[in-house]
């Protein structure tokens, strides 16, 4: 996959405060990712030997599995991002003038920023709903819904901190001449 020029990195190539803060948050996010998806990994396997060679009911790895999959996930959007790693249809900046794939960039960013600003915003909802609420799946063993919820909200809140700063650095660097 062939990086974008315009605005791959953020607010400044240079390394600007905010971009080294967001950097080093995203680096500890992959780091979180990371284990929670070996741990993820690892839960199933205990899962699956209990059950099938203890002959034991497992209740609590399916949900445990979900939960670390889906702090995972989130947690791990913003780096993503910052490759600007997600799916895109490469053919588009081949066939576009620079100054048009930079006007297809802010674009893209600004529509992404608005979703990602959304989800966000009704992550946050469903985790304060959990937590003053006290939800808890319907298992018997019943972990606390804020758990995905919150992880669900850290990595959406980075991640728009991540577009932002992608989109704030292609409007600063300005369009290719």
């Amino acid at each position: 996959m062939k990086p974008v020029d315009a605005g791959a990195g953020s607010l400044a190539a240079s390394g600007s405060v905010a971009d080294r803060a967001l950097a080093l948050l995203n680096r500890v996010s992959m780091l979180v990712a990371g284990v929670a998806l070996v741990a993820g990994a690892l839960v199933l396997t205990e899962s699956v030997f209990v059950r099938y060679f203890l002959r034991e009911s497992t209740d609590w790895q399916d949900e445990t599995t979900v939960f670390l999959l889906v702090g995972a996930t989130f947690l791990s959007a913003p780096y993503v991002q910052s490759l600007r790693g997600h799916v895109g249809i490469e053919a588009l900046p081949e066939l576009l003038s620079p100054r048009a794939n930079h006007l297809r960039v802010i674009l893209v960013d600004f529509v992404s920023l608005a979703f990602c600003v959304f989800f966000a915003w009704k992550s946050w909802e469903l985790f304060e709903e959990a937590w003053i609420d006290d939800q808890h799946t319907a298992s018997s063993w019943g972990p606390p819904l804020w758990i995905p919820y919150g992880a669900m909200s850290a990595g959406m809140s980075i991640l728009c901190l991540q577009i932002l700063l992608q989109f704030l650095g292609a409007i600063a660097r300005g369009a290719p001449k």
